[in-house]
């Protein structure tokens, strides 16, 4: 697998093993929900976490220290009797290439929990058939994480991971439960399997690529040349947002970039930044406020 060789050059590691694929921590926030018994959401935390970290999502095997760094926060808002209504935030990060520091690559915030689950349920992922919706949704936003990661690695990297992740979503339409038809909203899970593996939005997968293996990982050994490359991978950008306005792939880039673009060109080399900044402008207002601290 690329990835595999990319950080094993990188980090020179030693040893190998053929581990589960993610590294992530579990929060199951309870503070909204008016519960005596906190038991069941411990419970319930320690079978996502289990469900996560030990099911081996792809055939592909990974090094201890490949695994992708990832965490899933659900909001509980409403419980009754083994019903649960949530949020979830579902965050990953990839390591840069000759240094200590994590990249924050997906930030999502999927308002559309809903499931059952009672107390010592075993929980387990059978790609074949729908088990349970808590299931599909582990098991959908695990192929996600491992997707983009995979296209930041090498260049449509991440093609069958999302193949994997639209059969849960195809899988999970047969069940009531929301987010999982183009129905059901126009920022949801089908969307956002459909944006990832349409050439519409190509640019977005491109940038991922660009972003990470020709500006960040090269940004120790030359950061001005890998600042320039970080300013062409955003640039390219503009045309998927002319074609495509206000697209949530866009909005979702930036939700997880916008702190580390900041911070990485106001320190370092100059640049010249105000082409980039104009793009951003356009292709992200949201963040307006932020590129104007931007002094490159």
């Amino acid at each position: 697998m690329i990835r595999n060789l990319l950080i094993l050059s990188l980090f020179f590691s030693i040893g190998t093993s053929h581990a589960q694929e993610l590294n992530a921590q579990v929060i199951v926030n309870s503070d909204l929900v008016n519960q005596t018994n906190q038991q069941v959401f411990k419970t319930l935390e320690r079978s996502i976490n289990e469900l996560i970290n030990t099911q081996v999502w792809t055939g592909e095997s990974y090094l201890n220290q490949e695994k992708i760094t990832c965490s899933f926060v659900f909001n509980l808002t409403r419980y009754n009797n083994g019903q649960f209504e949530a949020t979830l935030q579902v965050q990953s990060q990839r390591p840069v290439f000759d240094t200590n520091y994590d990249s924050p690559i997906l930030n999502f915030l999927d308002k559309d929990i809903v499931f059952s689950y009672q107390e010592f349920e075993p929980l387990f992922f059978n790609q074949s058939s729908f088990e349970s919706n808590l299931i599909s949704l582990i098991s959908y936003y695990a192929y996600i994480i491992i997707g983009m990661d995979a296209d930041s690695f090498s260049q449509k990297g991440g093609t069958p991971f999302y193949e994997s992740a639209l059969q849960v979503v195809n899988l999970a339409q047969t069940s009531s439960g929301k987010g999982w038809k183009p129905s059901d909203g126009t920022r949801n899970r089908f969307w956002l399997i459909d944006a990832l593996r349409s050439n519409t939005f190509r640019e977005f997968r491109q940038t991922l690529y660009d972003y990470h293996r020709k500006g960040l990982d090269t940004m120790t050994e030359n950061p001005l040349e890998g600042k320039k490359s970080l300013m062409s991978a955003l640039n390219q950008l503009e045309p998927l947002n002319k074609r495509r306005p206000n697209n949530f792939l866009i909005q979702m880039f930036f939700d997880a970039k916008v702190e580390e673009i900041v911070n990485l060109f106001q320190e370092g080399p100059k640049v010249d930044f105000k082409e980039t900044e104009e793009i951003l402008k356009k292709i992200a207002p949201f963040f307006g406020a932020r590129w104007k601290q931007i002094k490159a």
